[in-house]
């Protein structure tokens, strides 16, 4: 039986870790070729080592997304060996310190707005650019449930994801005639490498009160988004565009 991206690429920035690395596991089970980015250079080529290990295709590069010349080489070199894009998961990204607006950094805002949002921004323009020579290609931006609602002490990180569902909308209005469907996925709180640097998963107190957050009281997997992604890009989504898709165990719901 043919899988469901036999044939296609797939690139997935933060790939090396978390939700972009279950996410480049999936397409690679689902038969994409997969072009796996970060800035952590290892843990893309663990993840790319772990693709190859199950029987799939992928490469690795480094890529700093927040750095256009770098973001080129990445999407062109991407084109040079395998001729095309056909689906894109702007995964990277980062959380910011937490800290009320009036003492919020200066450096944590510009850094926050500059990969979260700017970033995927250049990302999209190299995307868009490829799949409109295609006339086909599926966009997925990972959001945030904070691009949808408020939380207090993370106005940087709110701010940006809150900007690119709007930026998500916009790219899905403005390529819905050329083949490209854009879409976003909205993660609640997931057990990733990101949680466990804010010291939120080790403490059984802290991870209980977030865990209650959400209506399934549970956090969520990297592959439970996973599965959304591969969702919102397969031919299964074909009438599906300009969406924020909520993946949050019911924490928006409340």
């Amino acid at each position: 039986m043919k899988r469901e991206f036999e044939g296609k690429v797939a690139v997935i920035t933060g790939g090396a870790f978390g939700i972009g690395r279950a996410t480049a596991l999936a397409f690679a089970r689902e038969g994409a070729a997969v072009v796996v980015s970060d800035v952590a250079d290892g843990g893309g080529e663990e993840t790319v080592s772990l693709i190859r290990k199950a029987g799939g295709t992928g490469r690795c590069v480094v890529c700093d997304i927040s750095n256009r010349a770098q973001v080129q080489t990445l999407f062109a070199g991407t084109v040079q060996q395998y001729g095309r894009i056909d689906c894109a998961f702007n995964n990277a990204g980062v959380e910011g310190a937490m800290a009320p607006l009036t003492a919020l950094p200066d450096e944590t805002w510009d850094k926050v707005i500059a990969v979260n949002l700017t970033a995927q921004f250049n990302c999209m323009k190299h995307e868009l650019t490829q799949m409109e020579k295609q006339g086909t290609g599926a966009i997925v931006n990972n959001a945030s449930i904070l691009g949808t609602v408020g939380f207090a002490n993370a106005g940087a990180y709110v701010a940006a994801k809150h900007g690119l569902i709007g930026l998500t909308r916009v790219a899905a209005l403005e390529y819905a005639t050329k083949g490209i469907r854009v879409n976003a996925v909205c993660p609640g709180f997931i057990a990733t490498p990101m949680l466990e640097r804010a010291g939120l998963l080790n403490d059984p107190v802290m991870r209980k009160g977030l865990e209650g957050l959400h209506a399934l009281k549970r956090l969520g997997t990297p592959e439970e988004v996973a599965e959304a992604v591969l969702f919102l890009c397969s031919s299964k989504a074909s009438f599906i565009t300009g969406h924020p898709l909520l993946v949050d165990g019911g924490y928006v719901a409340q």
